[in-house]
């Protein structure tokens, strides 16, 4: 007789194997500059809604883009 294997429920808080999201990956300094830059494109822009999600992808790629300075 061969042995019957049991497919166990999926349990998150055990899986290893879960990527991060780039908000856990992005640390609370870095997060806060591309807010910030963000917030400066918006308001280069006159505060014209509609263009939060751009103004971040703007706002990361700049400071991505700068040269890191080494402590």
């Amino acid at each position: 007789m061969k042995p019957q294997h049991v497919k166990k429920p999926h349990d998150d808080k055990s899986d290893t194997t879960q990527t991060a999201s780039p908000e856990q990956i992005m640390s609370d300094d870095l997060r806060e500059r591309i807010a910030k830059r963000a917030y400066e494109l918006y308001l280069d822009r006159g505060c014209s809604p509609g263009c939060d999600v751009e103004d971040w992808v703007d706002a990361e790629r700049e400071i991505l883009a700068l040269p890191r300075v080494q402590a």
